[in-house]
């Protein structure tokens, strides 16, 4: 039985607390208040275990935040002199002791934490996240997609963890979007530089990427009837927010279109060339 995860056991029994539940080597508590309707001793069950504070094991078919191994955002509902505690969406938070608090952690706030249990096998969870990310053996390559976890935001941008595993970097200087801790964003592999080091974006590598954009920038002007209002000198900011690319690839985008003759132009916008 794995705790802190998701596990489908089996309803052996019945008792006056709940029901019994089973992996066919240990049993644990689902109390009453959250039996699912229509179940009946034999049927299975999807629950999530974890210890209590006595130590028994527990099960609850609420749907908890995180499992043990993940890395998650989570909002503290309760801090104090030795250490915090953390809504995981079950009726038991997750703590965090002050020596596992990169910053010390306050009440309503939220943290990126890396969840795992302590020797007793409680749920424990960590902000220091450079002792649980792994550093080798990427299972990506440059280009390749992936899903992150903004962390935290540095001097050079934002700390994301990639794939529930890794962590890599934004750069202030090519973002156009505003992001916050624990926003989760689909990105792509910039760089992997030495020391493993992995840098970061937001927007597809590769020519690839510009073909695709021409196809997205033809349908708004032909939705817009005919004209929009970028241009070659428009901020990087209105053009990321209309297509969610940055100013350069923008700017390689419309130059191919325009190269095509399909479209013209200027400063502060651009406009399909109808066929004569």
């Amino acid at each position: 039985m794995e705790i802190g995860r998701y596990n489908t056991l089996r309803i052996v029994g019945k008792n006056a607390a709940g029901l019994s539940l089973s992996d066919g080597n240990s049993e644990v508590l689902l109390p009453f208040g959250e039996v699912p309707k229509n179940v009946q001793v034999g049927d299975n069950l999807e629950v999530f275990v974890y210890a209590s504070k006595t130590g028994d094991l527990m099960a609850t078919t609420q749907d908890a935040f995180a499992e043990v191994g993940d890395f998650a955002y989570l909002i503290a509902v309760d801090s104090g002199e030795n250490g915090a505690f953390l809504d995981l969406g079950i009726g038991k938070d997750v703590y965090v002791p002050v020596r596992e608090q990169k910053r010390p952690m306050h009440k309503g706030e939220g943290y990126v934490v890396y969840l795992h249990l302590d020797d007793d096998r409680r749920l424990m969870a960590s902000s220091r996240l450079d002792r649980f990310i792994e550093e080798e053996e990427f299972d990506f390559e440059e280009g390749d997609e992936v899903s992150l976890l903004i962390s935290e935001k540095t001097d050079l941008g934002y700390n994301a963890i990639i794939n529930n595993r890794y962590i890599g970097l934004l750069y202030h200087n090519e973002l156009f979007a505003h992001l916050l801790p624990g926003d989760q964003r689909k990105g792509w592999i910039k760089k992997i530089r030495i020391g493993n080091k992995i840098d970061l974006s937001l927007q597809p590598m590769g020519y690839g990427h510009i073909l695709e954009t021409k196809d997205v920038i033809l349908k708004a002007l032909r939705e817009a009837g005919g004209k929009l209002p970028l241009g070659d000198k428009s901020s990087p900011e209105d053009i990321y927010e209309r297509f969610q690319i940055s100013k350069s690839a923008f700017k390689k985008a419309i130059g191919g279109l325009y190269k095509e003759r399909t479209i013209s132009i200027g400063d502060e916008e651009i406009r399909l060339i109808l066929p004569d």
